[in-house]
C-alpha cells in the first residue's frame, strides 16, 4: 500500500478549506485517511497552516510521498527540513542537539518573515484607507466650496434682483404719482 500525503477539501462553494492528510493512494480525494496531519486555509493572506510537524516527519519516514501542493505547505512549515536533518543524525554527520538548533533557528527566521509580510500588509492597508479618508476630504471641501459659491451667487442674484425691483419701484412711483395728479384734474 503506497501512502500519499495530500489535502483532503473542506468548505463551501468558493471558500475552500483543506485538511492535510495521510491517505492510501488509491482511495478518493476527500474519502478515507489514515490521519489527519493539519490544517490549510488558503481564504486567509498569508494563508493559515496547522500543522502537526512530528505526525508529518512521521508518515515522511515511514515513506508517505506528498503530492506537488502538500509538499510546498509541508516545506513551508519545516517538516521536510526536519526530515532532512532527521536524515542527517542517522547517518552520523550531525548531532540530533544541531540538527534541532539548525531547525528551531530555521523555524524562528521563517515567522520573522510571516510576521513582516503581516506587518506590511496591515501597513499597507492603513496606507490605502488613509489615503481614501484624505481624497474624500478634498472632494467634500470641494464641494462645500460649491456649495458656498453656488449660495454667495444666488443670494448676489437675489441681492440685484431686489435692487432692480426697488429701482423700478421707484421709477414707477413718480409716474404713479403723476397718473394720480392728471386724473384729479
Amino acid at each position: 500500500m503506497s501512502v500519499k500525503i495530500r489535502l483532503q477539501r473542506h468548505g463551501k462553494k468558493g471558500k475552500p478549506f483543506y485538511w492535510v492528510v495521510a491517505a492510501d493512494a488509491r482511495s478518493k480525494r476527500d474519502g478515507r485517511y489514515l490521519e489527519k496531519i493539519g490544517t490549510y486555509n488558503p481564504n486567509t493572506n498569508p494563508a493559515t497552516v496547522d500543522l502537526n510537524l512530528d505526525s508529518a516527519v512521521k508518515w515522511l519516514h515511514n515513506g508517505a510521498q506528498p503530492t506537488d501542493t502538500a509538499r510546498a505547505i509541508l516545506s513551508y512549515k519545516g517538516a521536510l527540513l526536519k526530515h532532512h536533518l532527521d536524515g542527517g543524525v542517522r547517518k552520523g554527520a550531525l548531532t540530533q542537539e544541531q540538527a534541532d538548533a539548525k531547525l528551531t533557528a530555521w523555524l524562528e527566521a521563517k515567522a520573522g518573515k510571516v510576521d513582516a509580510k503581516k506587518d506590511g500588509l496591515s501597513k499597507a492597508k492603513a496606507d490605502a484607507k488613509a489615503k481614501a479618508l484624505k481624497a474624500e476630504q478634498e472632494v467634500n471641501a470641494k464641494r462645500v466650496a460649491d456649495a458656498a459659491a453656488a449660495q454667495a451667487e444666488a443670494a448676489a442674484a437675489a441681492t440685484e434682483e431686489v435692487a432692480e425691483e426697488v429701482a423700478e419701484a421707484t421709477e414707477e412711483a413718480p409716474a404713479a404719482e403723476e397718473n394720480n395728479e392728471t386724473t384729479e384734474a
